[in-house]
């Protein structure tokens, strides 16, 4: 199997597109611009809502997300990842508020690529924050995770992104074959400039809860797990298969999550494919380093610069971190 996409499947001036895009993906280079500030959005207006286990960090609707975004400007964040927290009433079994236009998602894209036309926004492609059930995809009787069904409606939902102007979309889902029926469908409505960011190697981890928690969907996952389509924590060689299948399907760019506790994970990956690595330092990293610092255990800048250090030494081109703004603030001093 060919481990980079024929074109047009595979573009690589998708890459250099524009400048923000060209300086995420720069190989050797240590700034804000390796920076991606994951945020989460609410419905409404002068929303905003601390996430309890997550300090620092708050649950914002569009207006006051819009000077957040216009500091990742100025500091150079280069892309802001969204992240929704809907309503529960919008919330069904097969989460069809995700490819709803008129969503709350393509809404906040619309908004921000109008007023930052500068500042990339990335976007989450997968059900979770939709369904009734907190799972990734549509069930069966048993309560299994459906994999080409939900392929085809996240195939609706990264289109709905696309379609409001969305520069990277990244599938979250582990569902197999979803990078090519994504890419596929992009090429088709001639969205040929979306990148895919693909969350390859993405693992059934006990480091997300503080997320899960900002999203609202850990209550409806209950007892529940995600083990049937994320990956064990005990591998490494799969993590390099997950990885050449979705090259080869045609992603962009691809991420490792969670972080550190998978640092191992990234510099496999990178060395391997010398593809454009990323890393999610997770909810629950951000949680650990946050709590230490604010009971005088570790000392919070050297700890938070230390730790996105140490992924661009195994190799990551760039860090999904809920550190960003504040790590970026400290570099621009």
């Amino acid at each position: 199997m060919s481990l980079y996409a024929p074109y047009p499947l595979g573009r690589p001036r998708r890459l250099r597109r524009d400048a923000f895009t060209r300086n995420l993906v720069r190989e050797h280079a240590l700034g804000a611009h390796d920076l991606i500030y994951p945020v989460f959005v609410l419905d409404g207006s002068q929303r905003r809502e601390a996430v309890a286990s997550m300090p620092g960090v708050d649950r914002l609707s569009l207006d006051l997300l819009l000077p957040v975004a216009e500091e990742c400007v100025r500091l150079g964040i280069p892309v802001m990842a969204l992240f929704p927290v809907i309503e529960p009433a919008l919330k069904t079994p097969d989460g069809s508020e995700a490819w709803n236009p008129d969503g709350l998602v393509p809404r906040v894209v619309r908004e921000l690529k109008k007023r930052f036309p500068e500042l990339g926004v990335m976007t989450d492609v997968a059900l979770d924050p939709f369904t009734s059930h907190g799972q990734d995809g549509l069930l069966d009787a048993s309560g299994y995770i459906l994999n080409d069904e939900t392929v085809a409606v996240l195939v609706k939902q990264a289109l709905t992104q696309a379609d409001a102007g969305v520069d990277i979309v990244a599938p979250s889902d582990m569902m197999d074959g979803r990078i090519g029926a994504i890419r596929r469908a992009l090429e088709h409505r001639h969205h040929i400039h979306t990148r895919i960011m693909a969350y390859s190697a993405k693992y059934a981890s006990a480091f997300y809860g503080p997320f899960r928690d900002a999203l609202g969907s850990a209550a409806t996952l209950g007892k529940a797990d995600k083990k049937t389509y994320q990956m064990d924590p005990g591998n490494s060689n799969e993590a390099l298969r997950e990885v050449a299948l979705d090259i080869a399907e045609g992603a962009d760019m691809v991420m490792v999550k969670p972080g550190m506790p998978y640092l191992d994970v990234v510099r496999r990956v990178k060395d391997e494919f010398q593809m454009p690595t990323f890393a999610y330092q997770v909810s629950g990293e951000y949680a650990m380093l946050k709590a230490a610092a604010l009971n005088g255990w570790l000392e919070h800048d050297a700890v938070m610069m230390e730790s996105l250090l140490a992924f661009k030494r195994a190799g990551a081109d760039g860090v999904l971190t809920y550190f960003a703004l504040e790590a970026a603030r400290l570099m621009a001093r």
